[in-house]
Protein backbone atom coordinates (compact mmCIF):
# COMPACT_ATOMS: atom_id res chain seq x y z
CA UNK A 1 0.00 0.00 0.00
CA UNK A 2 2.87 2.34 0.71
CA UNK A 3 4.16 1.92 -2.87
CA UNK A 4 0.81 3.12 -4.19
CA UNK A 5 1.06 6.31 -2.13
CA UNK A 6 4.54 7.01 -3.51
CA UNK A 7 3.29 6.35 -7.05
CA UNK A 8 0.43 8.84 -6.58
CA UNK A 9 2.86 11.39 -5.12
CA UNK A 10 5.22 10.91 -8.09
CA UNK A 11 2.39 11.38 -10.58
CA UNK A 12 1.33 14.62 -8.86
CA UNK A 13 4.94 15.80 -8.91
CA UNK A 14 5.21 14.99 -12.64
CA UNK A 15 2.09 17.04 -13.36
CA UNK A 16 3.14 19.96 -11.16
CA UNK A 17 6.95 20.00 -10.94
CA UNK A 18 8.64 22.15 -8.30
CA UNK A 19 9.89 25.59 -9.22
CA UNK A 20 13.52 26.21 -10.07
CA UNK A 21 13.88 28.18 -6.83
CA UNK A 22 12.75 25.19 -4.75
CA UNK A 23 15.06 22.82 -6.64
CA UNK A 24 18.01 25.16 -5.95
CA UNK A 25 17.04 25.29 -2.27
CA UNK A 26 16.97 21.50 -1.97
CA UNK A 27 20.30 21.16 -3.80
CA UNK A 28 21.86 23.80 -1.52
CA UNK A 29 20.68 21.92 1.58
CA UNK A 30 22.10 18.65 0.24
CA UNK A 31 25.41 20.38 -0.58
CA UNK A 32 25.64 21.84 2.94
CA UNK A 33 25.01 18.41 4.46
CA UNK A 34 27.70 16.85 2.27
CA UNK A 35 30.20 19.55 3.27
CA UNK A 36 29.49 18.95 6.97
CA UNK A 37 29.85 15.17 6.58
CA UNK A 38 33.11 15.52 4.63
CA UNK A 39 34.55 17.95 7.21
CA UNK A 40 33.71 15.50 9.99
CA UNK A 41 35.12 12.57 7.99
CA UNK A 42 38.44 14.40 7.44
CA UNK A 43 38.72 15.08 11.16
CA UNK A 44 38.42 18.85 10.90
CA UNK A 45 35.22 19.00 12.98
CA UNK A 46 35.87 20.99 16.18
CA UNK A 47 35.73 19.19 19.52
CA UNK A 48 33.36 21.77 20.99
CA UNK A 49 30.75 20.80 18.38
CA UNK A 50 30.89 17.07 19.18
CA UNK A 51 28.49 15.52 21.68
CA UNK A 52 30.06 13.81 24.69
CA UNK A 53 27.35 11.17 24.89
CA UNK A 54 24.85 10.86 22.02
CA UNK A 55 21.17 10.77 22.86
CA UNK A 56 19.75 7.30 23.38
CA UNK A 57 23.03 5.67 24.38
CA UNK A 58 23.25 4.90 28.08
CA UNK A 59 26.41 3.94 29.86
CA UNK A 60 26.31 0.46 31.29
CA UNK A 61 27.10 0.11 34.96
CA UNK A 62 29.60 -2.61 35.93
Amino acid sequence: MNNLIWLIRASRWARNPPSAKRVRLILAIIAICLVIVSIEWMGWWPDWATMDRPRGIHLQRP
